[in-house]
């Protein structure tokens, strides 16, 4: 049977290309060595129970790993501790089956009288005696909103303290592995209406699992990762890829984040046949199109139900807007358990390209809806011909655009809605053929960089707002950075400027060193 690659993160690892995570692994194995407790919390289809099931394999020389799931357990098994302990004690029998444990062993974890904390306590002390056992708990949030559950993570608590004071037998290592951390469980119960504290109690509780390690496992893909699969796919198939190029442009659109960098390679292998820079760049765009995606469909939950994350990253993807990275802050924090955020010099930035492209994609979905503008449709055929974008003649109409919808309204609401004018603007135009990505890490509240692909064509483009000859030579010099990192010739400046009198300018190119910018202002 051929193999697939993992976009799912649940499939099993022989039948899939892979990317190689030994390395990985063996930093997880060395917190299980030092009979550590801890949590593996990452975003959704973040390869976190892929990475389970190459755990297992890995540990089983030296460890009897119990892998069991919390998926699927239903309300009533959570209705009191004695149908928990049972329904656990039950699942572990079951895991064992897979390990080289005798049936006899694995039968004595079936114990109906264990019908409480205490028992269970007690019972786990007896299977654990003489054994290096290692519990991992995949799914972890299917549960964490149950009071039975806090019991459980209590005693396993306990437990751990009493066995690094040498009077008790435990798990030698417990993996927890969900979205949300286990650490803030309490407050997440109050944040879902789940508990209501009374006057003098504190949101933010002492933990039942503070014993737990922090988890610093960077579990993204980085570049030689994603090079190590590609090597595999391509001693299959042989298609010539520049493999180092396919591995940077992918890692450059999703950062690392498994499931999009198995994505983008499954449309590839299936739908485009083809394997270079552009194909990954037709693949982006396949991606974020996408309409049942379960990952795209979580994200766009989050930010509809949320109106604090819906603030923030609106803030720094679309106005640009510096934000602190401060997981004190409880919407940083929640979008930085979803890795819908991430930290860079203690700002937040949007985790990847991907996820700036759909976001930015809902964010004009609900203004388009807010601000009444003019539509630029009619004039796709003049700028779009075949495969070809005519970015010069997409900025010449905008001012004409501009003028259009600039009505009565203030000109502090046209400052800051600008640059969202003009993304309105730009899209029924790349009228999805092609796509844009607003490139985070550059923009702040004056300025925004947009990278637009259409087709085998990239352009570079700066919306700024106008302060002074001194600061937009300062943006020249800023854009001829940035396209020297993509290794652009031509770039392209639109400058909004509210002055009541603004100066006269024509549209213009205009040459700096071996590279040319065309700068438009309104």
């Amino acid at each position: 049977m051929a193999k697939k690659f993992n976009v799912t993160g649940t499939c099993i690892p022989e039948e899939n290309y892979m990317v190689d995570i030994t390395e990985k692994l063996e930093q997880i194995k060395k917190m299980i060595d030092a009979k550590e407790y801890f949590t593996i919390n990452r975003g959704r289809q973040y390869g976190k129970t892929t990475t389970l099931l190459a755990l297992e394999k890995f540990l089983s020389d030296e460890y009897t790993v119990i892998s069991i799931s919390f998926e699927g357990l239903d309300e009533e098994e959570f209705a009191n501790a004695e149908k928990f302990c049972q329904t656990l004690i039950r699942r572990i029998s079951s895991a064992l089956r897979f390990t080289s444990e005798s049936k006899e062993y694995r039968e004595s974890w079936l114990n109906p009288e264990v019908k409480g904390f205490d028992a269970l306590s007690e019972h786990i002390t007896n299977m654990c005696e003489g054994k290096k056992l290692v519990l991992m708990v995949d799914e972890v949030d299917k549960a964490s909103n149950n009071r039975v559950f806090l019991g459980f993570l209590s005693k396993l608590r306990e437990k751990y303290l009493a066995r690094r004071a040498r009077k008790d037998f435990t798990f030698h290592g417990v993996i927890l592995a969900g979205v949300y951390d286990i650490k803030n469980i309490k407050l997440k119960m109050v944040q879902e209406g789940l508990h209501t504290p009374t006057a003098t109690e504190n949101k933010m509780y002492n933990s039942p699992w503070n014993i737990a390690v922090n988890f610093e496992v960077d579990m993204s893909f980085s570049v030689r990762e994603i090079t190590s699969m590609l090597i595999e796919y391509e001693q299959d198939y042989h298609t010539g890829m520049d493999i180092s190029k396919v591995a940077e442009e992918s890692h450059f659109y999703t950062n690392g984040y498994p499931v999009l960098v198995s994505r983008i390679c499954q449309y590839m292998d299936v739908k485009l046949k083809d394997w270079n820079k552009a194909s990954v760049r037709e693949a982006v765009r396949l991606l974020v199109r996408e309409t049942d995606n379960v990952l795209f469909k979580s994200l766009s939950q989050s930010l509809e139900t949320n109106t604090e994350v819906y603030q923030l990253i609106y803030d720094v993807l679309i106005l640009g807007r510096r934000r602190s990275f401060s997981t004190d802050d409880p919407a940083v924090d929640l979008a930085y358990r979803y890795d819908y955020i991430r930290d860079v010099n203690e700002r937040v930035k949007v985790s990847n390209r991907v996820f700036e492209m759909r976001m930015a994609n809902y964010f004009i979905s609900k203004d388009e809806g807010k601000i009444d503008v003019a539509g630029s449709g009619g004039w796709i055929s003049e700028i779009t011909r075949g495969d070809r974008f005519n970015m010069q003649l997409c900025l010449e109409r905008f001012p004409g655009h501009w003028q259009e919808i600039y009505s009565e309204k203030s000109p502090k609401f046209f400052e800051k809605e600008c640059r969202m004018l003009f993304l309105m603007y730009l899209k029924p135009l790349l009228n999805g053929v092609g796509f844009y990505h607003i490139e985070s890490a550059f923009t702040d509240d004056r300025r925004m960089d947009l990278v637009i692909t259409y087709g085998n064509e990239r352009f570079v483009l700066e919306l700024k707002t106008w302060k002074g000859k001194l600061y937009n030579d300062q943006g020249v010099e800023q854009l001829l950075g940035y396209m020297d990192k993509l290794g652009e010739d031509k770039g392209y400046l639109l400058t909004f400027d509210f002055r009541e009198k603004p100066a006269t300018f024509e549209p213009q190119w205009r040459r700096e060193g071996k590279k040319e910018i065309f700068e438009v202002r309104v």
